[in-house]
């Protein structure tokens, strides 16, 4: 069976993650034919630490143009997703796309449709659904182990925006950066695939002086289509260590998503306790279930259509001082 010939397209902290962690792993079935950043001293640094020899080029529309692709990575800024997933559709190659999606839910619904065209896999870096303690939270509440479900609150607290290992010219404005759409997507995300689809929110968001950065404090209420409540609190001036969590208030006690990937269970009456994951066997990562796909095999993925769905965090962003239901 050949190889998927695939391209990098964007060397910043995904794109290097892709080429010095994730490719290495399936250099059976995939072939890394052509990285392109607009950095050219980041391109050949990057390449010469991978010990890979792929062509390279600083123009993603040249190398779109005269490289032969079965699959593309794009991991450049949000801003460009939607015209570099347009090329490749336009050329029948199949696309797998750092999040958000694309800068607008106009540009986003525009791509559902030429991927739908075009006739390709396409699919958005989501991964923490499929993480084993986001599976293991999942049994727990299928199995009603903190009774029924009455409120969940998701904190996004941050000490600095951007964290020191993040730094970049886009990750702070207001246009595409700013914790809600780079950390909070994925947690909206997976909230609606464990408990079902956000259909309100009310929100009330402070920015900085300058017009031009990303949100600093959040606060808001999204309700699940159940009516159940999600309060949202976000800061990027936390004092002490960052908190990403996830809080589940049963009836009778709470489950706690902690930092990512660190789950607790506690009953009314006493302290949490750890719970373990190791029994789950979880499908990630992501890149994995593409290659599977591709070689016609089952996979699981969240494709372009699902990023639609997942609108909540754009409507978060659109939305200013002044609380609202949208």
């Amino acid at each position: 069976m050949n190889k998927v010939k695939i391209a990098v397209i964007g060397l910043g902290h995904m794109g290097r993650h892709m080429i010095h962690r994730l490719l290495p792993q399936y250099a059976e079935k995939l072939e890394l034919v052509a990285i392109c950043d607009s950095d050219e001293s980041s391109l050949n640094r990057e390449v010469e630490a991978a010990g890979i020899t792929p062509r390279l080029f600083t123009d993603y529309r040249q190398l779109l143009s005269e490289v032969a692709l079965d699959l593309i990575y794009i991991a450049v800024p949000p801003s460009l997703h939607y015209e570099v997933a347009r090329i490749a559709f336009e050329k029948g190659i199949h696309v797998f796309c750092e999040k958000p999606l694309a800068n607008s839910l106009d540009e986003a619904r525009s791509l559902v449709e030429q991927a739908e065209q075009a006739d390709v896999l396409h699919a958005v870096h989501f991964s923490l659904p499929l993480d084993p303690a986001v599976l293991k939270l999942k049994a727990l509440l299928e199995e009603q182990a903190i009774g029924g479900i009455h409120k969940l609150e998701l904190y996004l607290e941050f000490p600095r925006w951007p964290r020191a290992w993040q730094q970049n010219p886009w990750i702070t404005s207001r246009q595409q950066g700013g914790y809600l759409l780079e950390v909070g997507i994925h947690w909206i995300q997976m909230i609606q695939q464990v408990f079902g689809p956000i259909t309100q929110v009310q929100s009330e968001i402070e920015f900085p002086p300058d017009s031009n950065q990303a949100e600093s404090h959040v606060r808001a209420i999204m309700r699940l289509h159940n009516g159940t409540e999600i309060h949202l609190l976000g800061t990027d001036q936390r004092e002490g260590e960052e908190r990403v969590s996830l809080v589940v208030h049963g009836d009778d006690g709470t489950l706690a998503l902690e930092n990512w990937r660190n789950l607790y269970r506690s009953s009314n009456d006493a302290e949490p306790q750890v719970v373990p994951a190791d029994d789950i066997v979880s499908p990630l990562p992501i890149l994995k279930q593409i290659v599977q796909m591709l070689n016609g095999e089952p996979g699981i993925i969240y494709d372009f259509y699902d990023a639609i769905t997942r609108k909540w965090c754009w409507k978060l962003c659109a939305s200013r001082v002044k609380a609202s239901w949208i």
